[in-house]
């Protein structure tokens, strides 16, 4: 499998505070890594330095051979807020980020809300969709410029469990087109299946690993 993301070394400081620490990791193509740990481990911290969003104070981060930020027309990032307008339709909201990745080809939004199980026709706007469906909004518009690695802080939010299984087979079509999934979860229960590697976090730094394919290669 090819190597799309590396980190060396990488700490994040906020004055003396360590967000992260000396976090080194490398990330295939077509893999689900799952970042477990406490509130305030640092798992936030790290989604938003792979998505170009923070800079790290110390170590390096290439994806797609450059820089996060350079590389940002490869990744779709997927914040614990929804960034959903909740008076439009979900039609409206993808119709709206369409027009903001200009430099990005994007999918119709009718085809990836049908992607993720929503009907493009449905007249309420966001604000009135059950968590589940608002979810599988917020996913459909990380899904519209087609990236290739998918960055997903806290997907099951919030989620009953079957609106949870049903985000996991999205996700498992997903990684199985050979994209890359990294998401963030209290639930190691729920994204266990899904995972090729679990990844925990405590204080900032990479505790334990646990691979779950030989293919998987991230190394503390």
């Amino acid at each position: 499998m090819s190597i799309i993301v590396q980190l060396e070394t990488v700490s994040k400081l906020y004055g003396t505070f360590a967000a992260l620490r000396k976090v080194s990791m490398t990330l295939e193509a077509g893999r689900c890594y799952v970042l477990l740990g406490e509130n305030g481990a640092g798992k936030s911290t790290l989604l938003r330095i792979l998505a170009g969003l923070l800079r790290p104070t110390y170590g390096t981060v290439t994806a797609f051979g450059t820089s996060p930020h350079e590389a940002r027309d490869r990744i779709g990032y997927m914040s614990h807020a929804p960034m959903l307008y909740d008076e439009y339709t979900a039609v409206e909201n993808l119709g709206y980020f369409t027009h903001l990745y200009r430099t990005r080809t994007c999918l119709s939004p009718e085809v990836v809300l049908r992607s993720v199980g929503l009907d493009p026709m449905l007249p309420r706007p966001v604000g009135q969709y059950s968590q589940g469906m608002r979810q599988r909004t917020s996913l459909a518009r990380v899904l519209l410029s087609q990236p290739e690695l998918l960055l997903l802080d806290e997907p099951f939010s919030n989620m009953d469990v079957g609106s949870a299984r049903q985000m996991l087979d999205l996700l498992a079509a997903i990684k199985a087109e050979n994209r890359t999934i990294v998401l963030t979860t209290h639930q190691r229960e729920l994204a266990e299946p899904l995972a090729d590697s679990l990844i925990t976090l405590v204080a900032g730094g990479v505790n334990t690993i646990v691979e779950r394919t030989r293919s998987a290669i991230i190394n503390a």
